[in-house]
């Protein structure tokens, strides 16, 4: 560890933490290019094989950014996608990125670091920075936007150049540091450790934008919710979001156990997908017949059709998820995990007035909105496992497999987990069981 990453962990002021130069390289979980095709033609694209844990240079900072020194980072698919190189390679986009010049250039190297996730302490701001200083304790949002298009200021989301960090552009969270602008921080909320407030900002910021927003489906009282992958990073954190706006959440699953987990916590309805056939959910079925048979199911617990299916999974569900949903119904979507391209039957959505609504992280207010309802405990971890950032491939694996519960947790600087409160008293407030309480499906607690 350097000097100034030992200056952070013990928690030294913010004085002396701005004296100490910042280190020329540091560790950090990153790709190669020379690998990109190194999984042509195979079947098991094991990410473990493509993803290195070793030392990077310390870029340049631009005068709207700042470092931060990451104490904890999160896994998401979109890093499982970077280490497969699919659908294309990640360092297209760099490489693309790097043609507008200036500090894009950077990002445009032969190594990727990766990561859409990180909780730690800003050690350096730019010169153009002002609301944010040395010492702060943030999270950062994956939404890298330009904030000086037009169109962004209607919507950061809007913005044609905006990217995600640590996916679309180097330098991400799965590092000891990471170099983010200024309009991607967030204010860490004092009562959670830092593998906590990791887990947050990339799934809960989405899930926000997609259920809560003005921009999404904007779930109101009794509204009843289908949420695919009800026990996975986004559909956590899509029930407890239904739940506090007292919708009805429906969760769909795909095991027992996952079944098990969502009554546990509070699941209005539980479907495990193997009930109608679904199987492993690879997408070759007919959605229709799916369609009918969830909604028999749905009907059958609460005598009416969904209002809005929460739909991240893609090819596998999207079709089953447009028949579902009632008559003016929507069907909200943020991702593909399991294929791009996806088969309905148009018919049922022009016919019964239906919309489709596709979102894509968050903007800054909604993340800000999102963190608050943390502080207030309206809103709780969703973190199970927790690697140290030496075993970040097998973090990864475990998300590429879909053997993981939640959110899986990577311990960057911080030494131990548990570290980072610093107001025991809303904790404590809040509940340390509530806080805690999806820790239990560890996969090392399971068998």
């Amino acid at each position: 560890m350097d000097t100034l990453a030992e200056a952070v962990v013990s928690g030294a002021p913010p004085e002396e933490i701005g004296r100490i130069p910042l280190p020329g390289r540091f560790l950090a979980a990153h790709l190669r290019a020379e690998d990109a095709a190194m999984f042509h033609g195979e079947t098991d694209k094991d990410v473990r094989r493509s993803l290195h844990v070793g030392e990077v240079a310390m870029p340049v900072l631009a005068p709207d950014e700042v470092v931060v020194a990451v104490m904890a980072s999160s896994i998401n698919y979109n890093t499982v996608w970077s280490a497969m190189f699919e659908p294309i390679s990640t360092f297209t986009s760099l490489h693309r990125y790097a043609r507008e010049g200036g500090y894009a250039t950077r990002h445009d190297l032969p190594y990727q670091v990766v990561g859409s996730d990180a909780a730690g302490v800003v050690v350096r701001v730019g010169d153009g920075v002002r609301h944010w200083n040395v010492g702060d304790h943030v999270m950062v949002s994956p939404a890298y936007v330009d904030d000086q298009d037009p169109r962004a200021h209607a919507d950061a989301m809007m913005g044609p150049h905006g990217r995600a960090w640590g996916y679309e552009t180097n330098f991400g969270g799965l590092a000891h540091y990471t170099v983010v602008r200024a309009t991607q921080l967030v204010p860490k909320p004092a009562h959670l450790t830092w593998e906590e407030a990791a887990s947050i900002t990339l799934c809960a910021g989405t899930a926000y934008r997609m259920l809560v927003s003005d921009t999404g489906a904007r779930i109101k009282q009794g509204d009843i919710v289908l949420i695919w992958g009800a026990t996975g990073g986004l559909g956590g954190y899509a029930v407890q979001m239904v739940k506090n706006g007292g919708g009805v959440a429906v969760g769909v699953v795909s095991s027992h156990q996952k079944a098990a987990i969502l009554r546990e916590q509070g699941c209005d309805v539980v479907i495990d997908r193997r009930e109608i056939g679904m199987g492993d959910g690879d997408g070759d079925g007919d959605p229709i017949e799916y369609g009918k048979r969830l909604g028999r199911k749905i009907r059958a617990e609460l005598g009416e059709d969904p209002h809005i299916a929460f739909d991240y999974v893609g090819r596998a569900t999207f079709g089953t998820s447009v028949h579902v949903v009632r008559r003016g119904g929507v069907v909200v979507t943020c991702g593909s995990s399991t294929g791009y391209q996806h088969e309905y039957d148009n018919r049922y959505l022009w016919m019964n007035l239906k919309r489709i609504v596709g979102s894509h992280i968050a903007n800054l207010q909604e993340q800000w909105e999102t963190a608050r309802l943390f502080r207030h405990g309206g809103l709780v971890p969703i973190l199970t496992d927790v690697f140290p950032l030496a075993e970040t491939g097998d973090a990864l694996r475990l998300v590429q497999d879909n053997r993981h519960i939640g959110k899986v947790g990577v311990l960057a600087l911080a030494p131990s987990e548990g570290l980072g409160v610093t107001d025991p008293q809303a904790r404590q407030r809040i509940g340390e069981h509530r806080l805690t309480s999806w820790r239990r499906y560890a996969t090392t607690a399971r068998v």
